[in-house]
């Protein structure tokens, strides 16, 4: 660390990401716990409703994790031992691990080296007489190209599984994503564009997908048997299928119901502060702004700079690092999943079997983009890149 970059430093430690939570927040979670529903009941049926409402969904089904949505979904469309999913290496865990829940195989398909999102036009290559879904993952909140896509799958007669953990509020040619395909899947973790602290939500048009995932999420009793402890409703059940745990609670529901009614607000923010940091980076030599297109609104979920490693003496390792020193959280979107352990040793991968995947991950940083940041905030991870990238130009 050098001494101009210490003096620059800021006082307090910007958080790479936190929650935007307040009095409406807690409002929904006080009468929670006073109308005696804490676990599954009318606020997570409201929730659901009005998620579905603005995403333009005829279903949505609320869940403890994207993860249980992106499970739910593929038991729903039938994979089984020895099937094949397509996805892509550049995404975290869960989209590939779901896939592992069934003994089936995820079959990676590397990614645009502008957008980080799946390449359709490697898509159709990887399909086999097993291959039983194709799963794009909308990296960062920006869109993967669902239009070729859903041509391949049309062709193929596969269903379209939408990782959008990242992409809650975002568009597709005009469409919110939500809507579009088979099944979508979001996520509601800390530190995603809306939060329920943990929760997911799976979103669909298929009535018997949402018939059996409802099912599915209660373990595979009749999907109304939260309401047997209503005035409405029956001590009898039956279990249908031997299912999951996956539902969500109104806890978690009464903060996303408040989190819902401040999301435009909330995507504004993000927005205007993507649009800061690209007019500050976009003529940097050593840097690279996130792809982002007038077709498609971007949810912002992540800010994903790439640094130009030919323009610059130091590595990203490094240049987070100075970042730390300046007090600026940061992280990293994400280490492909051919290069973990598990899927290296389970399936031979090599770093450049993934090529694109492996090499846009090493000069990747995600930078903090959330609601909450204040200018000032904004302004010194400004600062603190263009300082760095200017001290260790190559």
């Amino acid at each position: 660390m050098t001494i101009a970059t210490a003096k620059a430093a800021r006082k307090k430690f910007l958080p790479f990401a936190l929650p935007d939570v307040g009095e409406a927040e807690l409002a929904q979670v006080k009468e929670a716990l006073e109308n005696g529903w804490v676990t599954t009941g009318p606020k997570a049926k409201q929730f659901e409703r009005d998620f579905a409402a603005m995403v333009g969904a005829k279903h949505a089904v609320a869940l403890n994790s994207c993860t249980a949505a992106l499970h739910l979904a593929l038991e729903a469309v039938g994979v089984q031992r020895g099937d094949e999913v397509i996805t892509t290496p550049y995404t975290f865990a869960a989209s590939a691990e779901v896939v592992r829940y069934f003994d089936a195989r995820p079959v990676l398909v590397d990614v645009d080296a502008r957008t980080l999102n799946i390449r359709p036009d490697l898509i159709e290559a990887a399909i086999t007489p097993r291959t039983k879904a194709i799963m794009p993952v909308h990296i960062g909140g920006l869109a993967a190209e669902l239009g070729p896509i859903s041509e391949i799958a049309g062709r193929h007669g596969l269903p379209v599984i939408e990782d959008a953990a990242h992409a809650f509020p975002a568009t597709y040619g005009g469409r919110t994503i939500g809507a579009i395909s088979t099944v979508t899947c979001f996520s509601f973790y800390a530190t995603k564009t809306i939060t329920t602290g943990e929760g997911g939500m799976l979103c669909t048009e298929d009535d018997a997908i949402a018939d059996r995932c409802r099912v599915m999420s209660l373990h595979g009793i009749s999907r109304d048997a939260w309401k047997r402890y209503t005035a409405e409703g029956s001590w009898y059940y039956e279990i249908n299928a031997a299912g999951f745990k996956y539902n969500l609670t109104d806890i978690a529901a009464g903060i996303g119901i408040a989190q819902l009614s401040r999301a435009g607000q909330m995507m504004a923010r993000r927005r205007a502060i993507a649009a800061r940091f690209n007019e500050a980076f976009e003529q940097e030599p050593a840097l690279e702004i996130p792809a982002h297109f007038p077709d498609r609104q971007h949810a912002w979920h992540l800010y994903m700079l790439r640094l130009r490693p030919a323009r610059l003496t130091i590595d990203r390792d490094r240049f987070i690092e100075l970042l730390r020193a300046r007090n600026i959280g940061t992280s990293v979107h994400f280490i492909p999943l051919h290069l973990h352990p598990y899927y290296r040793d389970t399936y031979g991968y090599r770093p450049d079997d993934f090529p694109v995947a492996n090499r846009e991950y090493l000069r990747e940083i995600s930078l903090p983009i959330y609601s909450k940041m204040a200018d000032d905030d904004v302004t010194d991870v400004i600062e603190a890149v263009l300082d760095i990238a200017r001290e260790h130009q190559g």
